[in-house]
């Protein structure tokens, strides 16, 4: 995809097509503030660049009836969801629409060289498999803060070696495409904005569980990221005084107290201790313990794993608490590799956010769990992608 739009209303058109779908002229013309001839010179113009065509003739309205315009259907987005224990790459249409969609276990600890040989390996199948000739674009989420839009990760506490990689750069010679990066939490909100749980919200919090804790920020439909690019980083708010010590260097963080690592350390320190047969089952089986593990445990009614998860979501509702005290969202959305946990979880965060947040902050405060699961975070890095292509130049 070489065109861009060459301005503002040809920018909007675009991301009406890709967030609704195809529409006649007509109706795109209820949702811009362009006059009918303003409008059809604008469509034209995207009808030249290649960005749309013309797909049929739309309902009638009265009077001559008017073509649907869509989005180019060759257009293709690669989208690359990097988390500390495993690699997502999706393909989508230019409506976003996952195509062909690849996970790959991979210890993000490795480096950026063997991480990124297999996003391209796994980017190359999907090619292989007919989804796409090429990629128009790719978005890359990474677990960890990224200097934004430069596409530099910063100081990452749980990815050695990564610290000033040129991410962006690098792939985008390797793919041959424009990239964008940003830190993982942040595509899986915009994710979950674009086809899932939040769609009609135009404020909200995207809490990701992982190996780590993070949150995305959305306000007024937009992704914010801070000054530097490191807004949303609550996995190291103290949760604990003086407690255990966290990557990142201080002690007592949220992270270091309940997230998917500290979670399994805690099962397999009940397990050993033997305060929980189910664990200790499970254990001795695969020599380590996962989140996985604890919910599964949890689901067969082993009340151990269910103190650690109570233990564990009144911890993070402590702090869900305090920022929806500060930013009064629409809308609390929990994703990440420990949803498994599910609605036990579910059940201290509210408990800690409806007792702790004024009644006027939570009156009407839904706290949900992700819909997309997997595809969030690669629908993310598409809509990330996107937004930069169907910019103005």
């Amino acid at each position: 995809m070489t065109a861009r739009p060459a301005n503002a209303h040809q920018a909007r058109l675009l991301r009406l097509l890709r967030d609704g779908g195809p529409n006649s002229r007509a109706q795109l013309g209820d949702q811009v503030d362009l006059s009918r001839s303003k409008l059809a010179v604008e469509v034209d113009r995207l009808l030249e660049t290649g960005l749309v065509v013309a797909d049929g003739l739309a309902a009638s309205r009265g009077g001559r009836r008017s073509h649907n315009i869509r989005l180019a259907p060759a257009l293709r987005f690669l989208g690359v969801d990097i988390g500390a224990t495993s690699i997502d790459v999706a393909v989508t249409n230019a409506e976003l629409e996952v195509l062909g969609h690849l996970n790959h276990p991979m210890d993000v600890r490795e480096g950026p060289v063997a991480v990124f040989e297999q996003v391209l390996s796994m980017a190359a199948k999907l090619k292989a498999s007919g989804l796409a000739e090429g990629f128009d674009g790719a978005g890359i989420g990474v677990p960890g803060p990224v200097r934004y839009p430069e596409g530099v990760p910063v100081a990452p506490p749980i990815m050695p070696g990564w610290d000033g990689f040129p991410v962006r750069e690098a792939l985008s010679q390797d793919l041959g495409c424009p990239v964008m990066v940003d830190n993982d939490v942040n595509l899986m909100a915009m994710g979950e904005q674009h086809a899932g749980v939040a769609r009609s919200v135009g404020d909200f919090l995207c809490i990701k569980i992982g190996t780590g804790i993070g949150c995305g920020i959305v306000v007024g439909g937009e992704v914010y990221r801070g000054t530097t690019g490191s807004a949303g980083d609550i996995g190291h708010i103290q949760v604990t005084p003086e407690g255990r010590a966290c990557a990142c260097g201080n002690r007592g963080c949220l992270e270091a107290h309940f997230s998917g690592a500290a979670l399994a350390r805690d099962a397999e320190d009940a397990a050993r201790a033997g305060r929980s047969v189910e664990l200790l089952t499970r254990l001795e089986a695969a020599g380590r313990l996962t989140a996985v593990d604890v919910s599964a445990a949890a689901a067969a009614g082993d009340a151990t794993a269910l103190d650690l998860i109570r233990e564990g979501g009144n911890r993070l509702g402590q702090v869900i608490a305090g920022l929806v005290s500060f930013f009064n969202p629409g809308l609390v959305v929990i994703g990440g590799g420990v949803t498994g946990l599910g609605h036990t979880l579910l059940a201290s965060v509210r408990t800690q956010v409806y007792r702790q947040s004024l009644p006027l902050a939570t009156g009407n405060l839904p706290i949900v769990l992700g819909e997309l699961g997997p595809t969030a975070g690669v629908i993310g890095a598409a809509r990330l992608i996107s937004d930069h292509l169907f910019s103005p130049a």
